[in-house]
């Protein structure tokens, strides 16, 4: 944890009140490096997932830069997913409680109307969208970006893979040129830097919060190397040792999520599956579920893995790997917040080894491997020199 405070930053009386009735007590990694910078106006691209305190991050900002008494939008946030438009649009209102700041939160899925209505009302100083929503707005006429201050683009790489790159570019050239340009994203190909290129100043600064600092420091890391015949046996077997544990499970399709979640429920688990293909509504009613303790096991696809903060998470479960390590990170990183410590179990089967290699190299962490599989495994899946050989159940 940090040693400053929020009282160390160049924040205001009144939005360090909303802070500290938030709970929030001393500033993440990402929170110390990003505000200074954003209030100081410079453009700014900051490599942090989510979990870090990044929507703090540039939420204070727009808090204490936006003048609510404007009745005009000074400020958007453009996010890939309905959930995380819905998230960071409350944690903005809540930073901005003492100074009364409007925000609205516009998505598909939801009545377009009902936005429409929410607009013409002309309360709303920071818009937080899904790109094709806001577009959609803005051909409409009735959503005017030209007094938008600060635009920022949250989770850019999620962004750019789910193929909303001209909507972006489309929203970008309908807000004012001097505007102050934010991305947070949690990983950098050069997508992300050509694009940082292209909308940021040349003086931008960068901050990166490495996701390995982030993730594995208090996470207790288990992998069972099963047969696949064997992979449903070991998950409900593993979930029985923890009861009444908060317990998210990582599948790689939306169709795998429902059918795991259906079996599980068919062995008496408090389960329920989230996906893409859901209705708002459903979505909406699952995770209020979840987060009210309400349902004990959320199965999803990676849609969960980025963008939705749910507290109190306890038990992480890939149910085999992922096909790539960020996946991995970012899956595992939603236990272990909060100064708390948290379990990730992966349920893998025989032809995976080549995932749990590169995953091990890049982690540094300490994994402990079960071979549960009929068939050999190989000593070198896991490096000598970090890794006991008494930390092998062999059979």
């Amino acid at each position: 944890m940090s040693e400053l405070t929020f009282r160390d930053l160049p924040i205001s009386q009144k939005t360090l009140k909303s802070i500290e009735r938030m709970g929030f007590k001393s500033p993440t990694e990402i929170q110390e490096k990003a505000i200074p910078v954003v209030i100081s106006g410079k453009d700014l691209i900051a490599q942090a997932q989510t979990g870090t305190g990044k929507t703090a991050a540039f939420g204070i900002p727009i808090v204490e830069k936006v003048n609510p008494k404007v009745r005009k939008i000074q400020a958007l946030v453009l996010v890939p997913t309905r959930e995380l438009a819905i998230q960071v649009t409350k944690e903005i209102k809540d930073i901005g409680r003492e100074k009364r700041l409007f925000a609205l939160a516009i998505y598909g899925g939801k009545s377009i109307k009902h936005q429409i209505d929410f607009l013409k009302k002309g309360k709303d100083v920071v818009v937080v969208g899904t790109p094709g929503r806001v577009r959609d707005l803005i051909e409409r006429g009735v959503l005017d970006l030209s007094n938008v201050k600060i635009f920022v683009l949250d989770e850019a790489d999620r962004m750019l893979d789910m193929g909303f790159i001209e909507d972006i570019e489309f929203i970008f050239n309908k807000t004012p040129s001097e505007k102050q340009t934010l991305m947070f994203s949690a990983t950098m190909p050069a997508g992300i830097k050509r694009l940082a290129e292209e909308y940021l100043k040349p003086d931008y600064e960068t901050i990166r919060v490495k996701p390995e600092e982030v993730t594995v420091d208090r996470i207790k890391q288990v992998v069972y190397r099963v047969d696949s015949n064997k992979q449903f046996e070991k998950l409900s077997e593993s979930l029985k040792e923890y009861p009444e544990t908060k317990t998210i499970i990582f599948t790689e399709t939306k169709k795998g999520a429902d059918e795991l979640a259906s079996r599980l429920r068919k062995e008496g688990f408090n389960a329920d599956a989230i996906h893409g293909d859901y209705s708002q509504a459903k979505r909406e009613k699952v995770l209020k579920n979840f987060r009210r303790n309400q349902l004990q096991i959320l199965v999803a696809t990676d849609v969960a893995a980025r963008g939705l903060d749910i507290k109190g998470v306890d038990l992480v479960m890939n149910y085999s790997l992922p096909k790539d390590i960020e996946s991995y990170i970012h899956r595992i990183g939603r236990t272990g917040r909060a100064g708390k410590e948290g379990t990730a179990i992966s349920i893998m089967n025989t032809s995976e080894d080549y995932i749990l290699k590169q995953i091990q190299r890049k982690t540094k962490a300490d994994i402990k491997i079960v071979n549960l599989s009929d068939k050999q495994i190989e000593n070198s899946t896991t490096p000598k020199r970090r890794f006991s050989r008494r930390r092998y159940t062999r059979r």
